[in-house]
């Protein structure tokens, strides 16, 4: 079942709040962790291009990046529930 989110700017998320950014919903919890590496949600478009982008920061570096990582699998598991087609 797909939900159709395009007319709502806040949705509910296990305790989470996400907001609208660009087409690309996100709590402030995971807002607060990209701004940490400095990236800005605001500047991307799409999704996938944000996690294809998180995965490069997660792999290029020589350190464990759990706060980026579970970012990552937060923002995958949403785009695969509400953007593929099943």
């Amino acid at each position: 079942m797909k939900i159709d989110l395009s007319n709502i700017d806040v949705v509910s998320n296990d305790d989470m709040f996400l907001k609208k950014h660009n087409n690309i919903y996100i709590s402030d919890k995971e807002n607060d962790i990209l701004k940490k590496y400095d990236i800005d949600v605001d500047k991307y478009k799409d999704i996938k291009e944000l996690i294809y982008d998180i995965e490069y920061i997660i792999n290029d570096s020589y350190e464990e990046l759990e706060d980026l990582i579970w970012v990552s699998e937060k923002l995958s598991e949403f785009n695969y529930y509400n953007n593929t087609n099943k």
